[in-house]
């Protein structure tokens, strides 16, 4: 999800939840305690220099359960951020939450609040690197019933 339509939900919206991938909800008393740009400038396996920019939120509970993080207050510290740090409204917005470790998480919006969605690593050089194909699956109960030994068969 796009800085941009972050905002543009922020604007309708008059109470701020998010949704874990297990369909948990982050507490309501969670804080945003960090909106900044992250900057990743990299070399993949394949030798390709690389650079990526996001928009980093992070979400963190405390013990405060009196306040909760209104979706204006949320605006404005975006718009703040973006001011300040120079973020511009195309960057994709990701968000780190505290669970057994950090998580990053990708961000949409459905239902009345934002989901937390899950990431996934991936070899940006599959074709220089040598990782092969994935071979299809086939399922054993689809596969023909002919005997193995038979001179006909596909065994041998």
């Amino acid at each position: 999800m796009k800085l941009s339509e972050v905002k543009e939900v922020l604007s309708r919206l008059e109470t701020l939840g998010f949704q874990l991938p297990t369909g948990e909800m982050v507490p309501g008393h969670f804080h945003v305690t960090e909106v900044g740009k992250i900057h990743k400038h990299f070399i993949d396996c394949g030798g390709t220099v690389r650079h990526e920019e996001v928009v980093s939120f992070q979400l963190w509970e405390a013990d405060d359960y009196d306040h909760r993080l209104h979706p204006e207050k949320l605006v404005h510290i975006i718009e703040l951020s973006q001011k300040v740090l120079e973020i511009e409204d195309s960057l994709e917005v990701e968000v780190e939450y505290q669970g057994t470790t950090i998580g990053k998480y990708g961000l949409a919006f459905d239902d009345g609040h934002f989901l937390l969605t899950t990431k996934m690593t991936d070899c940006l050089a599959k074709d220089q690197c040598g990782v092969p194909e994935k071979k299809p699956k086939v399922r054993l109960s689809q596969l023909t019933n002919e005997p193995c030994c038979s001179p006909d068969g596909n065994c041998c």
